[in-house]
């Protein structure tokens, strides 16, 4: 026996959700469907709330309710240090590190040529903005690896190499915990280029 259409229909919405395949997808929607209504009631409102309360912080881009967000708002963060990511996402990422203490921005993805990425679709314009407006020093660069990320730090590093700031990268290397065994050439040849002295 079929679906009914609205139990294929919610699978189909909840299947277009990063990270939720297809049966993951119809095992929620059939749990929703089963769920007492008042608590499918306050899931979608909370949906819709969180929806219409977070929109992206005017200054570096990342996700908040009061803008500016906290981070740029908060006097105790160093304004000279400014580390560039490619997602809200990996704003929350540093935090939760907590070993970052200056600000953020975020470019809101990175240059890909083949997937129509261009500079000018970045919020590379914002951070030249910031650059004259605000005392920043360094920019540290902590996109992804792969060959886009890797592009957009040389695109960015060359923009900006005319200006009287600093220009760094985040290191590579082997994760914590992990053995050799697990390492691909190009995170071991990294590490090795990235080495430091022990005392």
């Amino acid at each position: 026996m079929p679906l009914p259409e609205p139990i294929v229909s919610l699978t189909a919405a909840l299947a277009s959700l990063p990270g939720i395949g297809p049966r993951s997808a119809e095992r929620l929607a059939l749990y929703l469907v089963q769920t007492d209504a008042s608590a499918v009631r306050q899931l979608a409102g909370k949906l819709i709330e969180v929806r219409e309360k977070v929109r992206l912080c005017s200054s570096c881009g990342s996700l908040t309710e009061l803008d500016p967000c906290a981070i740029c708002s908060d006097p105790r963060r160093d304004p000279s240090l400014i580390c560039v990511v490619e997602r809200p996402v990996d704003v929350f990422s540093f935090e939760k590190a907590g070993s970052f203490r200056g600000k953020y921005h975020v470019l809101g993805g990175k240059i890909s040529p083949l997937n129509g990425v261009g500079p000018e679709d970045l919020r590379i314009a914002q951070l030249e903005d910031r650059l004259s407006r605000e005392p920043i020093k360094e920019l540290v660069f902590a996109l992804s690896t792969d060959v886009e990320g890797d592009a957009t730090s040389f695109y960015l590093a060359k923009r900006f190499s005319s200006k009287d700031i600093q220009v760094s990268r985040l290191a590579y290397g082997l994760p914590a915990g992990s053995g050799l065994e697990f390492a691909d050439e190009i995170t071991l040849s990294r590490a090795f280029e990235g080495r430091r002295a022990v005392l």
